[in-house]
């Protein structure tokens, strides 16, 4: 694909992004409400087309864990409905009004939610992503320019089709969904220079993408942020309690970002604590490395490297410190954290108060597992992603942070002196 076409897509999603912004809510879910027919109607052949994505991944030796990422089957496709129809649930957030004041001359200035415009989404391996990214956006009013991973492409390319039929059923313009249909992957670095057509650019995928992404793109990024999670359990916790939390943060589901991957515990209680906290993880596989007091009190953790504090494992690893106090717990997480998601078990008030306001994170939790840090158990519906950064978004992306806002003022005749 040379870069015209690229361009004549952004070009394309910018202007039919005009037509969703003054959308109303009934024609955006009539739009969700044909997605699903055809997602049903057509399941056959998306799944043909992820099996020509998965025999190509075979050959090229992909693991295990990223063909299952890829593969689409009924029960998948069946999950992908059942995503659509929770955000067509999903209150509308386009118009609402967030604030409203009356000035002294009489003016009534009102704060009202806008959509972005026009949303570039660039994301790796899984397919499903497709529909998820696309419905999201055009529910908050966006048009979507999707460039999905080349492993992929067959699976992302029948999606896109059956999303531009749907919007062709309710008339609303094909151009509210493009796709990016190569694999070649100086497309990514064409797009990321749309700044002329794209409001906002929003990776899903590898730090190496997304790093990628954030130093050369021309266009605003909403980065999806790594999860070096901590859980530190605090010297008046209830033991059992914490035990149950730490090991569901870890072993539950250790491939997402919102897993723990660091284990803190009070000096006070870690010869107590660790030797059972350590023994439930390792019989669930857990590899533990640890500090110096760590291993002093459990023989079978391996030393933990100066690297072992920055990384997000992704898997059935952890590291774990004994720390002096909650203040010390803080610092090493402000140090080493990515800002995710961290949590305390405690039952000191003062402790867990002092944790929340000083943890810099997007997601702070007192006595719960990370493991909540996510839209649809914050209540948002389906999520676009989970940032890390404090501007435009933070924390779960749901619909409403799809959108922007903008002044509206109402007057009487004022002009200004």
């Amino acid at each position: 694909m040379d870069n015209i076409r690229i361009e004549k897509k952004a070009e394309s999603v910018k202007k039919a992004s005009a037509a969703l912004y003054t959308a109303a809510t009934s024609r955006k879910n009539a739009l969700l409400n044909a997605i699903t027919r055809r997602l049903r109607e057509e399941s056959d052949a998306v799944r043909r087309e992820n099996e020509k994505d998965l025999a190509n991944a075979k050959k090229a030796g992909i693991s295990a864990v990223l063909l299952d990422r890829l593969t689409l089957n009924e029960k998948r496709i069946g999950q992908m409905i059942a995503g659509v129809k929770d955000v067509i649930a999903l209150p509308d957030p386009v118009g609402e009004i967030v604030g409203r004041k009356r000035r002294p001359n009489g003016l009534v200035i009102e704060k009202v939610r806008v959509p972005l415009g026009a949303v570039g989404i660039i994301y790796e391996s899984r397919p499903n992503v497709t529909v998820d990214a696309a419905v999201l956006c055009l529910k908050a009013g966006n048009a979507v320019l999707l460039r999905g991973g080349s492993e992929a492409i067959h699976s992302n390319a029948k999606l896109v089709e059956i999303i531009r039929k749907s919007l062709k059923d309710v008339g609303l313009p094909a151009g509210c969904v493009e796709f990016i249909d190569t694999p070649d992957r100086k497309a990514v670095a064409v797009m990321l220079k749309q700044d002329r057509y794209l409001d906002i650019i929003i990776p899903r995928g590898s730090q190496k993408l997304i790093k990628y992404i954030q130093d050369n793109s021309s266009v605003p990024v909403i980065a999806h942020g790594e999860g070096n999670c901590h859980v530190y359990v605090d010297n008046s916790a209830d033991l059992r309690k914490a035990e149950e939390i730490v090991f569901n943060a870890k072993v539950q589901r250790p491939s997402v970002c919102n897993a723990a991957e660091k284990l803190l515990v009070h000096e006070n209680i870690a010869k107590k604590f660790l030797p059972v906290v350590s023994e439930r993880l390792r019989s669930a596989g857990v590899e533990l490395r640890g500090d110096p007091k760590t291993r002093s009190i459990v023989k079978y953790v391996i030393p933990a490297a100066e690297d072992d504090w920055y990384r997000e494992y992704l898997e059935l690893k952890m590291a774990v410190k004994v720390v002096k106090d909650v203040d010390e717990a803080i610092a090493h997480i402000n140090r080493y954290g990515s800002h995710h998601s961290d949590s305390i078990v405690t039952g000191n008030k003062s402790n867990g108060e002092k944790f929340l306001r000083k943890v810099d994170s997007a997601a702070v939790y007192v006595n719960a597992s990370t493991r909540f840090t996510d839209g649809f158990e914050f209540g948002l519906g389906a999520e676009i992603g989970i940032s890390t950064q404090k501007l435009h978004a933070r924390g779960p992306m749901g619909l409403a942070e799809l959108t922007s806002t903008k002044f509206v003022v109402h007057g009487s005749g004022q002009v200004r002196k």
